[in-house]
């Protein structure tokens, strides 16, 4: 067992962990994190991306012990002080960037790091940085306005697929 000391969405966590935890299952199980999913456990989906030390991270495939001393974001910390929706996650909601929901949590997570290295990106700009996400629900098309909104472009020239 290692003990791992964490800073999870501004509160210190410490636990005790196996040397092959993954960090998924630490914010999920030990923690009651449930927000961060498992998808495919492969780095291939994007469900399980929190944010490590302001970089987006896929859970699934970093051991606990390796987030020893960071600071870790879920989908969780994402909201505002007061629990209202971000303006990532309210532009979701707006845009319907989201159907069955799974996906979402990582989604917001990479949207959330794609707009602090580009504040107003291009429709192929934010296409092209989700190619490490997988929805199978909603051809992304709504997903990818959701995050331009975010940015605060105007949206409403961007044509249905």
């Amino acid at each position: 067992m290692t003990k791992v000391t964490l800073t999870i969405n501004g509160k210190s966590v410490s636990r005790d962990v196996e040397g092959n935890t993954l960090l998924v299952s630490l914010l999920r199980d030990d923690i009651g994190l449930t927000g961060t999913h498992v998808g495919c456990d492969t780095s291939q989906c994007g469900a399980c991306t929190v944010h490590v030390n302001g970089e987006s991270v896929k859970s699934c495939t970093m051991f606990a012990a390796e987030a020893d001393g960071a600071e870790v974001t879920t989908i969780e910390g994402m909201a505002n002080a007061d629990g209202s929706l971000s303006v990532i996650q309210a532009a979701f909601q707006e845009h319907h960037g989201l159907q069955c929901g799974f996906c979402t949590p990582g989604m917001v997570m990479t949207a959330a790091n794609l707009l602090k290295e580009n504040p107003k990106p291009s429709e192929h700009e934010v296409r092209a940085y989700l190619e490490g996400n997988i929805c199978r629900c909603t051809g992304y098309h709504n997903i990818v306005k959701a995050i331009m909104a975010a940015s605060g472009q105007d949206v409403s020239a961007i044509a249905a697929e």
